[in-house]
C-alpha cells in the first residue's frame, strides 16, 4: 500500500527548532514534486513550503529564513528553526508518488503531525 507517513512534530518553546520527516512507502519511485501544509484552528489549510521535481523551492513569505525543505529518495523534510507561536498547527507533507511497476502517479497525503510552540 503507497502511503506517507509522517513524524517529528512535538511542543517546542519559541525560538526552537524541529524537523519533520514524511516517509513514502511501498513500491514507489523518489518523491518528486512536493510540498509540506499546515492548519491551525479555525484556519483555512496553507501550503507553507514546496519543492518542484527539478528541486526549486518555495516558502510562503511567513517562514522564509526559518524553514527549509529538501528531500531524500522517498523521504521528505522541513527543518523549522526559530520557531514562534504563530507556527502553531497541524502540519501535513502531499507529493507525487509515482508506482515503480506502473509508472501511475498518485497523489498522496501524510496523516499530519502535530506542531505547538509555546511563548
Amino acid at each position: 500500500q503507497v502511503q506517507l507517513v509522517e513524524s517529528g512534530g512535538g511542543l517546542v518553546q519559541a525560538g526552537g527548532s524541529l524537523r519533520l520527516s514524511c516517509a513514502a512507502s511501498g513500491n514507489v519511485l523518489p518523491i518528486g514534486a512536493a510540498g509540506w501544509f499546515r492548519q491551525a484552528p479555525g484556519k483555512q489549510r496553507e501550503l507553507v513550503a514546496s519543492i518542484a521535481r527539478d528541486g526549486t523551492t518555495d516558502y510562503v513569505d511567513s517562514v522564509k529564513g526559518r524553514f527549509t525543505i529538501s528531500r531524500d529518495k522517498n523521504t521528505l523534510y522541513l527543518q523549522m528553526n526559530n520557531l514562534k507561536p504563530e507556527d502553531t498547527a497541524v502540519y501535513y507533507c502531499n507529493a507525487d508518488l509515482y508506482s515503480a511497476s506502473n509508472l501511475r502517479r498518485i497523489n498522496s497525503w501524510g496523516q499530519g503531525t502535530q506542531v505547538t510552540v509555546s511563548s
